[in-house]
């Protein structure tokens, strides 16, 4: 097949879907308040509300990833996709908090596959060397659904109200569904058969390489979702003060970022993985910015918040890194349950962060509709807390891995010497087992030692963080005016209203005889 016919027959038929993903999951960051003005929505029934569509999309990955696999992106994205225009409709005809939840989780469901059917497209029908461009090329497209979700879903909403907008979208969604039926090819022979003899589920999740990326990819990009979902709005409302269009210029800023994050991830990931460098040396770095970003939010350091939130927004592109990954990892027969395991943390960690998040907020009370700095603060940095643990947890293989390696290589030494007869080896073959267990026994102190330095690392900057927030809070000063209570009373008058202010004979008599009072 051509590239422009993968183009247009592939990658931007799936891009159309994972566009509409991303604006649904991004949309109530901007509707927030015409629901709660509408519906009389608290922060926690809004952060309820929005976290319903990670949980349902957490809680159907895996089960679906297992459809994709056996019938293929084509069919599983197209019926998907019918779900979310019904979801869409459900949303907006909901007069309360139970309608809006379930429309929220059909949609949901509805677009739970719109990325990880993308990504097993382009495994299946792009070459393996241009899957991180093309993973880049497809994240960017879908972002710009959350550029929509900003000033363009602002102008609808003005326009004909949420509810028309959400009546919008589930058209759009069903004619989407449409073009991936009509679009997209069926797999060629060359690809894998879904009969074929497949790993396990389970093999995916013993696997020490997943568990490796796992947390520091699910908490890095899960806080991102979570904070440019929602979050982000009620933050720049409350803490810095911007009216509705200011907010509306943020959210517009940060979804250009992501787009532009998701095709440079892609394209620095390509160029460094065909000169031999790992894409993990990429996606360390990228979540790190967004968690200093974080840092510098919760702390007040003098740094525009534009910037700060551009680079929280550009992490949650970090998933084109983090399935370039899995490619190389697990292979191809796989690649949809390998990457709907992943995504189901991603997913997860968003929806445990986003309504956490809410609950933490919502623990201040609530003053003409604001909440305090101190409770935002508070939940991103008990978010922030659990991001750097993940990064340490990490960065501890990076110079662990070579003594485990060492070890194995000794260990298949052995086992093929043990295969010949044994005669003046047997020194050897016994020093060589003996240092084996050493190293694999320092291997282990190492790490262990690696792993308390790295929590107390986490739990100093924890304590500092709070001690931040503390020291950095006015004082509460007191001031003591004094006040000449007698300087337009006349003398005459003025003693006999200090006699009625004292209490006691002796000190009457003392302020009768002052030639001037003490006061």
């Amino acid at each position: 097949m051509s590239r422009g016919r993968l183009i247009v027959c592939v990658l931007l038929p799936f891009a159309a879907g994972y566009y509409l993903s991303y604006l649904f999951r991004t949309i109530n960051a901007v509707i927030a308040g015409d629901l709660s003005a509408d519906l009389n929505l608290s922060a926690a029934d809004l952060g309820l509300l929005t976290s319903v569509y990670f949980l349902v999309f957490a809680a159907v990955q895996l089960p679906l990833g297992t459809l994709l696999d056996r019938y293929g992106p084509r069919a599983i994205q197209s019926i998907l996709l019918l779900l979310a225009s019904g979801g869409a409709l459900v949303f907006a005809l909901a007069d309360g908090l139970l309608g809006l939840a379930i429309g929220r989780a059909l949609l949901g469901l509805g677009v739970a596959l719109a990325l990880m059917a993308g990504f097993k497209a382009i495994v299946l029908w792009f070459p393996s060397d241009r899957t991180a461009l093309a993973n880049g090329w497809l994240v960017m497209l879908g972002a710009l659904g959350a550029v929509t979700a900003t000033a363009p879903a602002e102008f609808v909403v003005l326009a004909i109200g949420w509810r028309g907008l959400f009546a919008v979208l589930a058209a759009l969604s069903a004619l989407t569904a449409l073009l991936v039926l009509l679009a997209v090819p069926e797999p060629s022979r060359n690809c894998p058969s879904p009969t074929a003899a497949q790993p396990s589920l389970s093999a995916l999740y013993r696997d020490r390489r997943f568990w490796r990326i796992a947390p520091l990819s699910a908490l890095g990009i899960g806080a991102s979702w979570s904070l440019q979902g929602l979050w982000a709005a009620p933050w720049l409302r409350d803490v810095d003060g911007l009216d509705r269009a200011s907010v509306v210029q943020h959210l517009s800023v940060m979804a250009v970022s992501i787009c532009a994050s998701a095709l440079f991830l892609g394209v620095v990931a390509n160029r460094l993985r065909r000169r031999g460098f790992k894409t993990e040396l990429v996606l360390a770095p990228t979540l790190g910015a967004s968690m200093i970003a974080q840092a510098a939010l919760v702390l007040g350091w003098p740094i525009p918040s534009l910037l700060l939130w551009s680079l929280i927004a550009a992490a949650g592109a970090a998933t084109v890194l983090s399935f370039a990954i899995l490619s190389e990892y697990f292979p191809k027969e796989m690649s949809g349950r390998a990457n709907a395991a992943l995504n189901l943390l991603h997913v997860g960690a968003a929806f445990v962060l986003q309504s956490a998040t809410g609950l933490i907020i919502e623990q201040w009370p609530e003053v003409r509709g604001i909440y305090p700095a101190e409770a935002h603060q508070l939940a991103m940095g008990a978010s922030l807390g659990l991001q750097l643990a993940a990064f340490a947890w990490f960065a501890l293989p990076l110079r662990s891995v070579q003594l485990p390696a060492m070890a194995r290589a000794a260990n298949r030494s052995l086992s093929l010497a043990y295969t010949r007869p044994v005669t003046a080896t047997a020194p050897y073959t016994m020093a060589a087992l003996a240092w084996t267990q050493h190293v694999e026994l320092a291997s282990k102190q190492v790490a262990g030692w690696r792993s308390a330095a790295a929590a107390s690392a986490v739990l100093c900057v924890g304590v500092a963080v709070i001690l931040s927030m503390t020291i950095s809070r006015p004082a509460v000063a007191v001031h003591i005016f004094e006040v000449d209570r007698l300087a337009d009373i006349p003398a005459s008058v003025g003693r006999s209203n200090v006699a009625t202010l004292i209490d006691g004979p002796a000190t009457l008599e003392l302020a009768r005889n002052a030639k001037h009072p003490p006061w």
